[in-house]
């Protein structure tokens, strides 16, 4: 269709046909839902839209985020990370066990006393990124799938978790009392740091620097670059010149850093720590990244979507929560929206191709 301007240029208009309106819904239809289920909760409660709720679903996206950004770059690789929760709780305990109060009762490692934090920090993410190194190298070398490789990690890391909570004077219970300054530096706030006299924590401000600090990595160098190439096409990669050993084996260190860094704001966040700290973690992380539009079919991905899945996640979870829906319901919806948002992937997948 035609329209004469003024000048006597005569435009066309483009005509939506029905088939692509379908398309758009179909291709959104997982974000369409969610907000969809947002607007009901909020209308349902009125609490869940004011600043104190606003604050608490920041401060849990912010304390998922690291974990889900790792993940999201195994996943661009065309792969995935089952041992990220057992990572997270395995350096929520360390930290948490290296950082207990001096005078407590129950003190796992009475002979050390309290180390500092920023040496607490390096530890648990250098022990995460090694285990992750070894994951990249198993996959890189071996050829074997991220999926059996992660799996049987994972659950090495459990045994490891179960071992180290019994070791010392702690006889497996929960690893408590934690030094004042590890609380304050993890969930203490900047005076300046309100909204409304809400206090916005701390770890909100770490979780937006480790984003900026992986946004650079992914964007602006050759790693990944190179991350990308090889999530898009091996066989590409490789006659680009992309060393795939060694890139493989990076971006599953990063991911356990990553792990590391979550692992160590959750000892102080949860304050009371057991084998079973990170539990499922890897879950809300893969689903997060797949609704944020991180693909499996290896190659695409972007930070900001992974920072709205993440916030969509803690939104309904929350929303769940002050709906007082039953809360075993929530892996049922956990797993529903793993799904339907790996079936939309494929999809788009499958349409482009």
């Amino acid at each position: 269709m035609k329209i004469e301007t003024k000048k006597g240029v005569t435009p066309e208009i483009k005509k939506i046909s029905i088939n692509q309106v379908i398309d758009f819904l179909l291709n959104n239809a997982l974000f369409i839902l969610m907000g969809i289920a947002i607007i009901y909760i909020a209308i349902s409660n009125e609490n869940f839209l004011k600043w104190p709720s606003i604050i608490n679903i920041v401060s849990q996206t912010a304390a998922y985020l690291p974990a889900a950004l790792g993940i999201a770059g195994c996943i661009v690789l065309a792969g995935t990370d089952l041992s990220a929760g057992r990572m997270v709780g395995l350096s929520a305990c360390i930290s948490a066990s290296l950082l207990q109060a001096v005078n407590s009762g129950n003190k796992m490692w009475p002979q050390i006393g309290t180390l500092p934090i920023w040496l607490v920090i390096i530890i648990v993410m250098l022990v995460c990124a090694i285990i992750g190194s070894f994951n990249g190298f198993f996959i890189a070398k071996f050829k074997v799938h991220p999926f059996i490789v992660t799996l049987g990690t994972q659950l090495i890391l459990y045994s490891v978790l179960l071992l180290y909570v019994q070791q010392g004077t702690n006889r497996g219970m929960a690893i408590s009392n934690l030094d004042k300054g590890y609380a304050t530096f993890v969930k203490g706030s900047l005076p300046f740091m309100k909204i409304a006299n809400v206090p916005i924590p701390n770890y909100v401000i770490f979780a937006l620097i480790i984003t900026a600090i992986i946004w650079f990595i992914w964007n602006k160098t050759t790693f990944g670059k190179n991350m990308f190439a090889l999530g898009s096409n091996e066989e590409a990669a490789k006659v680009s010149g992309v060393n795939v050993f060694r890139t493989t084996i990076l971006v599953f260190a990063l991911a356990g850093a990553m792990y590391g860094f979550t692992g160590f704001i959750e000892g102080a966040r949860i304050g009371s720590n057991t084998a079973n700290t990170g539990l499922n973690y890897e879950l809300d992380a893969i689903a997060a990244c797949v609704i944020g539009g991180v693909s499996f079919v290896g190659g695409i991905g972007k930070i900001r979507g992974v920072i709205i899945g993440v916030l969509m996640l803690r939104l309904i979870f929350i929303g769940l929560q002050m709906m007082s829906v039953d809360q075993n319901l929530q892996y049922l919806i956990k797993g529903g929206i793993i799904l339907f948002a790996c079936a939309l992937d494929m999809r788009k997948y499958l349409v482009k191709k």
